[in-house]
Formats: C-alpha cells, sequence, structure tokens
C-alpha cells in the first residue's frame, strides 16, 4: 500500500484507508486511553480511573467505617462488572495497595485480612481478604450526592459513575501517585496532610504567593515509613518549582550501646518502596563478599516496628563511618525520582509545580462547594413550595378536607381555588391525616423560617467569591484538625527530634504527625575502602589452570601444595590482604583483584575467571602485585610493545581496562617490571636484540612500537635490565649466567638482532 496521506483518490464508500493515518489514529487513541483512563492521576482528587471507581462501589455498597467488613471479591467483583471492564488482579492489586498503611500516608481502605508486608510478600487472594471504607475515603466522598461532580454512562450504557471525587483534602499530594503511560510517566511522594492544608490556606490568602514561600509550609515529602531526607533546601525548591526533581533518601537509625565498649547499630525506619527481605539479602551478599569489611553481620529483629541490627567488626570502628559506608552500597540509602505530571481537568496531561498542583486542588474544591449549593438550593426552593402548600391547607383546612370528600377530582379545584401549584397539590393530597394538628402547623412555620434564612446565606455564599474561599478554608481546618497533627507536633523535622519524640511517645505517636525528618550529610572524610581492611599477611598462589587462593601467613614458596589432578604451580608470592593484585590477559586487558576478597587457602581456590570476566580464550599472561609509581613493559607475539605506568593499568569493574590492543591472531606475550636502562628482545628464531629504553614510548593504550623485525615467526621474549650489569639467564644446567660484552647485539630498536650466545635457554625466554 502507498505509504501517503493522499486519500482524494480513495472511492466513496471504500474501507481502505493509507497505513501512515490508519496507524496514526489508532495509536493515538490507545495512547490517549492509557494516558487519561490508566495511567496518570487526576490533579483534582489524585486518583486514576480504578481507584476511583473501587471507591465508588464501596460507597455503593454501603461499607461505611463504622460498618462491618465485605469480602474484597464482592468489591473487585461489582467494580468490574459495572464499571472497570479489565482484569479482576489488576483491580485487586489497586485495593490493596490502598490498603497498605507502608505504601499510603493516609490509607483509603480499611483491610481485614494479609494484605502484604514491607517485607514485599504478596496480599492474600480477594476471597480470604475483607475491607470496608476509612475516614479519608469517607471524606473523598463527602458530597458525591450532592451533584457535587459530573457523572458519565459506565462503559455499556447501563449505569453512571462519577468522573472525578469531591475530595475534601488533597488526596494527589498527600498519598502521592505513581504510573506509566505511553510516552510519558508520573511519580509522586506522599506529603503530610496538614503542611498540605496550611499551604493551601497561604494561597487562598495570597493567590500570587511563590514557590518558595510555599516550601515554608511544606518542606518536603512525608513518606509513610519515615527515613531522612538528605536533599539542600535549594534542591528541593527547585524541584517542587519545575515538577521534575530527586529527593535522597536515607534509613533512621542510632547507636545502641550494649555494654564494657560494646555497641550495635539499630535501624528503626528504612526508605520508601524498599523490601526489607531484600534489603537484608542485599546487605549480607555484600557482608559475605568483604565489600564493607568494617561491617560484621546483620538481622532481623522486628516485630510490628522495623528493627534491623548492624553488628560492627570492632568497637573500635567509628558508627558515622559504617553507616556512611553502608548507605553507599546498600538501599538503605535510595533516591525518589518526582514528577509530578498529571491530568488538568481531567483531559490535559502537564508536569505542574507544587502551586499549579494546589490551585488545581483549590479550584476544584470551590467548583464542588458552588455546586453543591447550587443543589442545596434547588432542594430548599423545592421543599419551600411544599411548605407554602402545607400552610394554605392548614389555613383553610375545613375546605380542602371539605373538596376532598366531596369532589372526584379535588386537585384541580383545589389549585383553582387557592393558586396552588401541582406540586402543592399533590402534596397535601399525599399529607398523611396524623400531619393535621396544630403542633405540626407551627413546625412548618419554624422549618420555613430556617429554609428562608438558609437560603438567604446561600444566596449571599453563591455572590461573593470571599465568602466562597472563606468557607473553603473552614473545610479545610476541619480536615486538619482531623486528620492533622497536634499543634506542639508541628514543625519538628529534623531527624534527631524526630527520633526523641517517636522513642518518647511509641505507639502514642500521632499518626497525622510528619514521620519523615530532615537532615545533613555528616561531614565524614571518605576513607578509601583499603583503609578499613585488616592487615594480614598472606600467601597467593595461583595454578596453571588459573585457579587462586590466599594461603594465611607468609608460608614458604618452596613448600609442597595440593592442586587439582592435571594442574601444578604458577604464580606464587607473599603478600598482605591491603594489596592489590594485577593480572593481564593475552586480550591485553589488565584486571585488578583485591587481596581481601581471595578465597581461602583450606580448599583448591576458584578460578580467577570467575572473579574478573576473562574470556575462555584468553589466557592469563602475568599475575603480580601492585606497586605505585612503578611502569610495566608490555609486548606482543608480533613483537610490538611500549611502556605503560602501572597506575593507568588499574580497573574499577570486573571487565577489566584494555592497555595492549592486539587483533588478528596476535596475543599479548610479555608483562614485565622496568628495571634499568635497556631492554633486552629475543624471537622465535632465537635472535636477541639489545636497544636502550628510552627508545620505547610510554603510553596509556595503544598497539606499541616495533621491537625487533621477524622475517618468520615472532617475539619469544622481552625484558629491561641495566646495560652495566649484564644481560643474565639461566642455562639448561640451571646455573645463572651472565652476558657483559653485548656489543654485537646492541642496534636500534625494531633491528634484526644477532643469534642468541651458546647457552642461551632453549625456550627463548629470559628466566632469572
Amino acid at each position: 500500500m502507498a505509504d501517503t496521506d493522499d486519500t482524494n483518490d480513495i472511492p466513496e464508500g471504500d474501507l481502505h484507508e493509507p497505513l501512515r493515518r490508519a496507524l496514526g489514529d489508532r495509536y493515538l487513541t490507545y495512547a490517549l486511553s492509557t494516558i487519561t483512563d490508566r495511567a496518570l492521576p487526576d490533579a483534582r482528587d489524585g486518583l486514576k480511573p480504578v481507584h476511583r471507581r473501587v471507591l465508588y462501589v464501596m460507597q455503593q455498597l454501603r461499607l461505611e467505617p463504622t460498618g462491618s467488613y465485605r469480602k474484597c471479591a464482592t468489591v473487585v467483583g461489582e467494580a468490574m462488572g459495572k464499571y472497570h471492564p479489565h482484569g479482576d488482579q489488576s483491580i485487586y492489586d489497586a485495593l490493596a495497595r490502598m490498603a497498605q498503611d507502608f505504601n499510603m500516608r493516609y490509607p483509603l481502605v480499611d483491610g481485614q485480612g494479609n494484605f502484604g508486608n514491607i517485607d514485599g510478600d504478596n496480599p492474600a487472594a480477594m476471597r480470604y481478604t475483607e475491607c470496608k471504607m476509612t475516614t479519608v475515603s469517607t471524606a473523598m466522598m463527602g458530597g458525591l450526592t450532592e451533584d457535587a461532580v459530573d457523572f458519565r454512562p459506565n462503559f455499556d450504557g447501563r449505569d453512571t459513575e462519577p468522573t472525578v471525587l469531591p475530595a475534601a483534602l488533597p488526596n494527589l499530594l498527600a498519598n502521592g501517585a505513581a504510573g506509566i503511560a505511553v510516552g510519558m510517566a508520573t511519580n509522586i511522594p506522599p506529603h503530610n496532610v496538614g503542611e498540605l492544608v496550611d499551604a493551601c490556606l497561604h494561597l487562598i490568602k495570597a493567590p500570587n504567593a511563590r514557590d518558595e514561600t510555599l516550601l515554608d509550609y511544606v518542606p518536603g515529602p512525608d513518606f509513610p515509613t519515615g527515613g531522612v531526607l538528605v536533599e539542600d533546601r535549594a534542591v528541593i525548591a527547585e524541584a517542587y518549582r519545575t515538577g521534575r526533581g530527586a529527593f535522597r533518601m536515607r534509613a533512621r537509625w542510632h547507636r545502641e550501646d550494649l555494654g564494657r565498649g560494646q555497641w550495635q547499630i539499630v535501624v528503626t525506619e528504612i526508605p520508601f518502596q524498599v523490601q526489607k527481605s531484600k534489603l537484608i539479602e542485599k546487605v549480607a551478599e555484600i557482608i559475605n563478599a568483604k565489600k564493607i569489611p568494617i561491617l560484621g553481620d546483620i538481622r532481623d529483629e522486628s516485630a510490628e516496628d522495623i528493627r534491623l541490627i548492624l553488628e560492627p567488626k570492632s568497637r573500635s570502628v567509628d558508627p558515622e563511618l559504617l553507616m556512611e559506608t553502608v548507605f553507599r552500597q546498600t538501599d538503605l540509602e535510595t533516591r525518589f525520582s518526582m514528577n509530578m505530571n498529571v491530568l488538568i481537568d481531567g483531559r490535559v496531561p502537564r508536569v505542574c509545580s507544587l502551586k499549579e498542583v494546589l490551585r488545581a486542588y483549590l479550584d476544584h474544591r470551590r467548583e464542588v462547594l458552588l455546586r453543591r449549593s447550587r443543589h442545596r438550593l434547588e432542594k430548599i426552593d423545592a421543599r419551600l413550595e411544599v411548605l407554602e402548600g402545607y400552610i394554605i391547607a392548614f389555613l383553610n383546612l375545613d375546605r380542602v378536607i371539605e373538596i376532598i370528600r366531596t369532589e372526584d377530582e379535588p386537585k384541580p379545584v383545589m389549585m383553582a381555588e387557592f393558586e396552588l401549584t401541582d406540586v402543592q397539590a399533590e402534596a397535601i393530597l399525599n399529607m398523611r391525616l396524623r400531619a393535621l394538628r396544630r403542633l405540626e402547623e407551627m413546625e412548618l412555620r419554624r422549618e420555613r423560617e430556617d429554609l428562608l434564612q438558609e437560603r438567604e446565606g446561600l444566596q449571599a455564599l453563591l455572590a461573593s467569591e470571599d465568602m466562597q474561599w472563606s468557607a473553603i478554608a473552614d473545610q479545610l481546618r476541619e480536615i486538619r484538625k482531623q486528620f492533622g497533627a497536634p499543634a506542639r507536633f508541628k514543625g519538628i523535622t529534623f531527624a534527631g527530634d524526630l527520633n526523641a519524640l517517636k522513642d518518647e511517645l511509641g505507639a502514642d505517636y500521632p499518626p497525622g504527625a510528619r514521620r519523615t525528618g530532615f537532615d545533613s550529610v555528616p561531614d565524614v572524610a571518605e576513607v578509601p575502602l583499603e583503609a578499613m581492611i585488616e592487615r594480614e599477611p598472606i600467601t597467593v598462589v595461583c595454578s596453571a589452570m588459573g585457579w587462586i587462593r590466599a594461603m594465611k601467613g607468609h608460608v614458604s614458596l618452596d613448600a609442597e601444595m595440593k592442586f587439582k589432578d592435571g594442574d601444578g604451580p604458577r604464580f606464587a608470592f607473599h603478600a598482605e590482604t591491603t594489596d592489590k593484585l594485577l593480572a593481564f590477559g593475552a586480550n591485553g586487558r589488565f584486571y585488578t583483584l583485591s587481596c581481601a576478597n581471595l578465597p581461602g587457602g583450606r580448599g583448591m581456590g576458584e578460578p580467577v575467571r570467575l572473579m574478573v570476566d576473562l574470556p575462555n580464550e584468553a589466557e592469563l599472561v602475568a599475575l603480580f602485585l601492585h606497586k605505585p609509581g612503578r611502569k610495566l613493559l608490555v609486548a606482543s607475539s608480533a613483537g610490538d610493545g611500549f611502556i605503560v605506568p602501572e597506575a593507568e593499568v588499574l580497573a574499577q569493574t570486573r571487565t577489566g581496562r584494555q592497555v595492549l590492543n592486539v587483533k588478528d591472531g596476535v596475543t599479548a606475550l610479555v608483562c614485565k617490571p622496568v628495571e634499568g636502562d635497556h631492554v633486552a628482545v629475543v624471537g622465535q628464531n632465537r635472535k636477541v636484540l639489545v636497544f636502550p629504553l628510552d627508545e620505547l614510548p610510554e603510553m596509556g593504550r595503544g598497539k606499541g612500537v616495533r621491537l625487533q623485525k621477524y622475517k618468520d615467526g615472532g617475539l619469544s621474549d622481552a625484558r629491561t635490565f641495566a646495560l652495566e650489569n649484564g644481560l643474565q639467564w639461566k642455562d639448561s644446567g640451571g646455573r645463572t649466567r651472565t652476558e657483559t660484552e653485548l656489543g654485537d647485539y646492541l642496534a636500534k630498536r625494531a633491528g634484526a638482532g644477532r643469534m642468541a650466545p651458546r647457552g642461551f635457554p632453549r625456550d627463548n625466554t629470559f628466566t632469572e
């Protein structure tokens, strides 16, 4: 099909259309549906359709906070059958999340049964769990039957559902939201309702308030799991001004004294959305891998509250240093990325600032107030009309009774004689005989006066914007009184103050008070990992097949050692646990190993290839201790090489660092420390060449320059030495020989060289 948007040539009635337009229109429809009906919350009530429908079903089922529980399967079935035609599991997941107090700052569902836990366990099946509404969700629904919001037909047109909830509290920021749509996403942290109400009240008084001013009322997120925010105020202010940013969260901890100089770290709160069980597993893996040598153990003593114990390896360790190290390597410190992408008026997705979100909520509350006031006015007018008819009936009671007794059609007669409306006449005819009392007439007149007074107040409210905002402010103060914290807890945000209060009050700590504190990062100098490792002597042994181990102490290198069948010794040297090992592979890459992380010497060790990403086809060329300031001679089998500073070959990852470039069957062959002022090279043709060291370049990475020229074969070995001391090697009898007369072998670099002297080793290597 032609890729064009020209539709003029398409016959009328033809169902075909260009592919680009067909795909574009359908994908756009899908994308918009995903954005507006699934992923992004409404800025007015902070809910997605699935959450709104679940709460609406619970209200229809009359699952009030003071009532009894109902099976979650009932709620899910009603929601799926009437309003949300999607999978039951997705609906139940949304319902369960609204009941989890570790995910929701102010839960919207009161759950009974297993609704999951902070360890990451899933909720029980919906047939086992029960639920009902909370006082927060009832506040969200207040006024729903008073024409506070618009209703729309459900998916099959047999029923109606609200497009948005009245939302007496700013739920979007109070409970936060998260979602991924097509081409956009949202991630909003939870906040404290009391602080949000204070910000709204300030915004009512000063509509043009700056974003920075609102931070005096909303200093930052308030996560249900507590923790400590360790971000500068400027970073938080910028995030709330733009709607995008990241907050660094840390666990709350304290040092617990055990007596006799012993102590331990107690973690009482962990970052938001971190699963405790996985956190413990991660820390345990780090301890086993000896990545934090000063950390001895971790154990979980949690019951209803979180209590994780971190034991130091030694009591001389600084607690601040220990925790800073743990924070860097575990999820005890995380970053929450905020993206306040919401639907404005339920239609337009936009990334909003804190002020814009609060303004959208306040505008919604004003619209709800106006609609409820107009609805009440209509109800009052209808009731006043009926009351006027009742009063006329009481004033002419005998005549009304006579008309009813004598007339076949009393209604039109009464309407004509007393100038009644159809509604009034119908109400009189439907009136019960017991209502024909003098006391009832007095009550009707009193009710009429009260309604007239209420009507006057509503009319004044609808005519005055100031009165409207004043009424909204009063409603917000009631919300703060109901869900906020007592006055003495306002402004307590510092981690130390919160810890002291929580320890003092325990279970009596108010649920509405701030849970997440603020703190600065301690000024702890970063200590290298090597400084935390206990310095001990070891003997490093690596076999010919690449199995490495570290034996305790400095064992004699001539001692007999055990190896696997068919394997034997290759590298053996003394070291200390604080040292680093450098491994050079035939692929030209250097790998760095920590002696502290080497396997113990009781067994046969572990393959080096499991500790670093050394390919199976690449042999291990050299293994030695790292010495700062030293230089290395590296060369390939093709006879190319150069000098590289040892500091340039240290690698930070398992993949190593590429230093000597090799390809097309060429392999790395030589890696030796630079000592002396000359270079000796021997080829596979047994020709030896000696040239000054300064003819070799010093590089960090590359192929190198030609060391020796060959017609056939390639390089066999190379080394550096001091010319005045002569060139040494071991002959076939194992005796060390020194050749000082090297004039015949001295030449420029890249020469062919001359045949090796008599007695030179048959394997063409400069063994010492």
